[in-house]
């Protein structure tokens, strides 16, 4: 923890109030969401109970499996939510732009993509868990399920996977979103609770933060896993519902059965789906970071790539466990994710960059003297490149030293060197940013007066390595998979034998 969020926690505790952790808002929030609030039955491996889904808040649809251990009511659920889901995440592919890459073909990019917000990071992981449970069903034969399971199977999948991108927004827990933003008084773990955060950053007038939150606790929860306060009193609904259902499953007695634990239900998710979009309000009176809408690209690039392979006849789904090469190159891409990340928001959010000057990472600073004239003859090359001067005094305690690359947050395209440092001055370099003439373009060099942060922190391009073929596999790596086969789901049908951890 960094000491401006230390020191806003201290703030929030002192005043009663969550404090700005940031000045922006460093996700993309869609104006039109889709808001999914999971439940599931606990001591079960994975036992979906409910899901309270939808775009709007006025009008929220209520999924239940009244028999959490029935196998075909779950299929069946599962299958309702798909006929909510499937539309809204197929919409956005209809109306594209043609994106031109150097050395590739050009591709469409869809103008929009969706947008899943869930309560907690346990919502991320329920959907991973419901895509591991349905993207390999059979729609043929016996163990059969609707053609649309395995379909919304492979969706989930793509959604908890893009989550764990670095700065990606196809689905948020707004937990994370609501942390990003604003530094509470309790710990990290009770942030965790969507209630009790709420509770800090909009208290009811009156209220102390901790009041609140206090006041919340023992209410329902966001789950997705029911708690044991609930379960006391949903265990005797579905009991009831088993012994309705002797009479049949469409018997009065078991409808009324059903409704009893839909309405329970519902009484326990209804709260959540109101500070959801509370929570989301909320988000929405932030300004939007500069760099949000290059990450919005990206994830509107990775959406129409899978929505294409969805379309392919050849498409299959996500393996269970990804070979090394995948492995690797996933890992590659969320590590370059995570450096765009760190280094984009910095340069949005003055709060964010206070932290790093704080830890000698940049430093801010008025510009006192100017060698624009200077050029320097490098080793290896030619003829000399301008290489302007620039000292900056500044009253930050930067800890890089000589030879450290630089970026600047005002002037994105000026890079630079450090020259030389002591106690109130620092020496740059300047080389990027002035054309590629003999002598510097015009306005490319800063003039005295001017005052300018620079950092450390910066996202620097590379490459993709090329990755080899499957079939090339390194044997450090395990050798090439001996057969491919599609995978498919074992002859007995018994969800409890998977490893769900």
């Amino acid at each position: 923890m960094s000491a401006v969020a230390a020191l806003g926690r201290l703030r929030a505790a002192a005043t009663g109030r969550a404090q700005p952790a940031a000045t922006v808002r460093h996700r993309h929030l869609s104006a039109y969401p889709m808001v999914l609030v999971p439940y599931v039955l606990a001591g079960e491996a994975f036992a979906p109970l409910a899901v309270l889904v939808g775009t709007d808040r006025s009008a929220p649809r209520l999924f239940v499996v009244p028999q959490p251990r029935d196998r075909d009511r779950r299929f069946a659920h599962t299958a309702e939510l798909a006929g909510e889901l499937l539309p809204y995440l197929n919409e956005f592919a209809a109306e594209t732009e043609s994106i031109e890459r150097r050395g590739d073909d050009p591709y469409e990019r869809a103008l929009d993509a969706p947008q899943v917000l869930v309560p907690t990071s346990g919502g991320v992981e329920y959907l991973r868990l419901l895509g591991r449970s349905t993207r390999f069903r059979r729609t043929e034969g016996e163990f059969a399920v609707p053609a649309d399971v395995p379909l919304l199977g492979r969706w989930s999948t793509y959604l908890a996977d893009r989550a764990g991108v670095p700065g990606s927004s196809l689905l948020l827990a707004l937990t994370d979103l609501l942390t990003q933003a604003w530094a509470t008084g309790q710990s990290a773990l009770e942030d965790g609770d969507l209630a009790s955060l709420l509770a800090w950053i909009d208290p009811p007038a009156g209220l102390h933060g901790a009041e609140a939150a206090r006041a919340a606790e023992g209410g329902p929860t966001a789950g997705p896993t029911t708690d044991p306060a609930f379960d006391e009193r949903l265990a005797p609904l579905i009991a009831a519902f088993d012994e309705a259902r002797e009479g049949g499953d469409d018997s009065p007695s078991a409808r009324l059965a059903e409704d009893a634990i839909r309405a329970a239900l519902s009484a326990e998710l209804m709260p959540t789906w109101d500070r959801m979009w509370h929570g989301v309000s909320l988000l929405r009176g932030l300004p939007v970071g500069g760099s949000v809408a290059g990450r919005w690209e990206a994830d509107r690039a990775s959406y129409s790539f899978f929505t294409a392979d969805l379309a392919d006849p050849e498409s299959r789904p996500q393996p269970r466990v990804p070979g090394a090469v995948a492995a690797a190159a996933q890992l590659a891409t969320r590590e370059r994710a995570q450096a765009r990340l760190d280094a984009e928001q910095v340069r949005d959010d003055p709060l964010l960059m206070a932290a790093v000057r704080l830890a000698g990472e940049a430093f801010r600073g008025d510009l006192v003297a100017v060698d624009a004239e200077r050029v320097v003859a490098e080793p290896g090359k030619k003829s000399a490149r301008p290489r302007p001067m620039l000292t900056f005094r500044t009253d930050d305690e930067p800890l890089f030293g000589p030879g450290t690359d630089l970026e600047c947050v005002e002037r994105p395209d000026a890079k630079a060197r450090v020259l030389d440092t002591e106690p109130g001055l620092v020496v740059l370099e300047l080389r990027g940013g002035m054309g590629g003439g003999k002598v510097p373009k015009a306005g490319s060099v800063p003039d005295v007066g001017e005052r300018l942060c620079w950092t450390s922190v910066i996202a620097e391009f590379r490459r993709s390595p090329e990755w080899p073929a499957v079939e090339e596999t390194p044997w450090t790596h395990g050798g090439p998979p001996t057969v491919v086969e599609p995978e498919v789901v074992p002859e007995v049908d018994d969800d409890a034998l998977e490893d769900w951890s």
